[in-house]
């Protein structure tokens, strides 16, 4: 599954439309430096594909473009980045 990620900066959160199902990384600003990366769902009958891990390579990759360090409290996304070590740097502390 290749889903499309849209950005909700108003509801602080990351997402995908998958046919009607939604699901979702959200996040809080900690500071003008620092979000918080605090929870990621995807609908039980579409774990497994990939979502997820799309959901948190998009909101690592915003995170860095936009000059943002990122505190990792969702479980998923801290073994996102223990996968891909290629985003430690942005880790915050």
């Amino acid at each position: 599954m290749d889903p499309v990620i849209q950005h909700d900066p108003a509801g602080h959160r990351f997402f995908a439309d998958l046919s009607g199902k939604f699901a979702e990384l959200r996040y809080a600003e900690r500071d003008d430096a620092t979000v918080d990366l605090h929870h990621t769902f995807v609908p039980p009958d579409l774990r497994g594909g990939g979502v997820a891990g799309a959901l948190a390579a998009h909101a690592l990759d915003w995170a860095r473009a936009s000059g943002h360090k990122v505190l990792p409290s969702c479980p998923y996304v801290a073994a996102y980045i223990r996968r891909h070590p290629e985003y430690a740097d942005i880790v915050a502390g």
